[in-house]
């Protein structure tokens, strides 16, 4: 598996941690793009957490640092000027690999027997270059999964989520890259709420990680109130993790869904399809519904291996 981080806390830490799952071997990166921050700032954040799990067997390769064709756009209100604002965490003692993310997604997927998943919960830069780079790669990738999209209403925009917003033309190459896609879009993730009593579990545990997990949350917490008007904050890319490790948590509709990339108001939707008026094949598995208490054990069990 290859994981493309934003939300560090909960994808880094559970991707990191799926080898004790059924149905995973192994993670076999972690690359970063720059999403709801700059690259610079989501490597060193992905760096940190690494640091601070103990993580140092798994290479992190720094990725696309801009959309395909249009400007960078950062999410800092919601996420802070650092990507990971809330916790006090030290500086890492780690480096990312000098090999860039799409180099080192080519020549893995070029060395595998077609069994690697590719894990997206950022924008879909780094997967969408490498397509282009490397067509030969289609066949090799088992599975994509990743958090994006929604049926119906926006986060960033009225009409798109921020993933697929941010480039949406790296978005539109990987819906039509024919390889299997499961999509977590805000209707699943919007369900994934870390409740008082998730923070409380994670703070009761008084262990470095899971402290710096609720600390994340908080601040996570008080942005989305701010902004969104929720009582707790969603934790959006677990989702798309947790898919992949127990693929039944996902209650899912296959349907074809386009990426919208030149609508005045609309640019970066997924346009899905419920209904099937396209007429078109199906190019993806959609998330609607969350086994909700099953998730929080599994990520919560998770965070706790961590000291």
């Amino acid at each position: 598996m290859i994981s493309g981080l934003e939300m560090i806390f909960s994808c880094g830490i559970l991707a990191t941690h799926l080898s004790n799952f059924v149905r995973v071997q192994s993670v076999l990166a972690i690359t970063t793009v720059a999403g709801n921050q700059s690259l610079e700032k989501t490597t060193r954040n992905a760096l940190k957490v690494c640091s601070l799990a103990n993580i140092r067997d798994v290479p992190v390769a720094r990725g696309m640092d801009r959309p395909l064709v249009r400007p960078a756009r950062f999410a800092p209100e919601i996420h802070g000027e650092s990507g990971m604002d809330g916790p006090d965490i030290p500086e890492p003692d780690i480096e990312p690999v000098p090999q860039h993310a799409v180099d080192l997604i080519v020549e893995k997927l070029m060395n595998s027997d077609g069994d690697i998943t590719l894990v997206a919960t950022g924008p879909l830069s780094n997967i969408a270059t490498a397509i282009r780079r490397e067509p030969a790669i289609l066949p090799k990738i088992k599975a994509i999964s990743l958090m994006g999209g929604a049926i119906g209403v926006g986060n960033r925009m009225p009409a798109a989520e921020f993933n697929i917003w941010a480039d949406p033309e790296a978005a539109a190459i990987v819906f039509d890259c024919e390889r299997p896609i499961t999509m977590s879009p805000l209707e699943v993730t919007h369900q994934a709420q870390a409740t008082d009593e998730v923070i409380s579990r994670l703070r009761g545990a008084r262990r470095t990680v899971a402290n710096f997990a609720a600390d994340l949350l908080i601040f996570f917490g008080d942005t989305y109130r701010n902004v969104f008007g929720f009582p707790a904050p969603p934790v959006h890319d677990p989702c798309a993790v947790a898919a992949v490790i127990d693929p039944t948590i996902l209650h899912a509709h296959t349907m074809r869904v386009e990426i919208e990339t030149t609508g005045e108001w609309t640019t970066g939707r997924t346009v899905c399809d419920v209904y099937g008026v396209l007429g078109k094949q199906p190019n993806a598995r959609v998330g609607y519904a969350l086994d909700v208490p099953r998730f929080w054990e599994m990520v919560i069990s998770t965070i706790l291996t961590y000291e």
